[in-house]
């Protein structure tokens, strides 16, 4: 994976319910964020699709966290999509159909495709429950090991499981971790979570971060302490 810059490393969460509440946090934190995720939520409901589309016009990062889980056919004409608009980074489950054909719609383009392995709000018990039989850790494994094979960009997983992730599938993928708290913060609803130091030590190409910088009484200022622990 060829060097990233230190900011490109921060990539904020904008985890809003509209596109003026995420507008006002991205003119609050200025200069000391230039890399957003755009969810669920605001994608949805607060006009994201545009406003990720104006994001990339002025010249910021735009990752689309979309979690693509379809028929082939489908996920392949979302991923060129998607791909159109110049966003940065989207994601797909890290299932080997959808990875190959997300593979295939992105084709041509710069778009960085992410296999999501276990979300960083499960843990073993979890995974019994909906049916796995492998720890957090294995699974991550297999699905970083498959999206390699499929040929995507790189993977979301926990930082807890990045160095295993890493050292399994070499320096070529991109490595993105939420559950980022920095030390002496709630883990909230996160059950597998590092603070950016241990993410970036265990083989994190990036980190995702949200309440821990939007919900500071100074957002910037959160973003700063985090961007200076990070490696150049």
């Amino acid at each position: 994976m060829p060097a990233v810059d230190r900011k490109d490393r921060l990539i904020v969460a904008l985890d809003v319910e509209s596109r003026g509440q995420a507008e006002a946090m991205i003119e609050a934190l200025g200069d000391d964020a230039g890399f957003f995720k755009i969810g669920y939520q605001l994608f949805y409901g607060g006009d994201g699709l545009n406003l990720g589309k104006a994001l990339i016009r002025a010249g910021k990062k735009v990752f689309f966290d979309l979690k693509l889980l379809d028929i082939d056919n489908t996920v392949e004409k979302g991923v060129a999509a998607i791909a159109e608009t110049g966003a940065h980074m989207l994601t797909v489950h890290a299932y080997p159909n959808a990875m190959h054909a997300a593979v295939k719609g992105a084709e041509g383009s710069d778009l960085c495709l992410l296999g999501v392995t276990v979300l960083t709000s499960m843990d073993e018990a979890d995974l019994l429950l909906a049916g796995y039989s492998q720890t957090p850790e294995e699974l991550v494994t297999k699905r970083a090991f498959q999206a390699l094979e499929a040929g995507m960009g790189g993977i979301v997983c926990s930082p807890v499981e990045a160095r295993r992730a890493r050292a399994g599938t070499g320096p070529g993928l991109a490595i993105v971790t939420p559950g980022i708290r920095p030390a002496g913060a709630t883990a909230d609803d996160q059950k597998r979570v590092a603070t950016p130091e241990m993410a970036f030590d265990r083989g994190a190409s990036h980190i995702v971060v949200g309440r821990p910088i939007t919900a500071a009484p100074d957002p910037a200022a959160a973003a700063r302490a985090i961007l200076d622990s990070i490696p150049e």
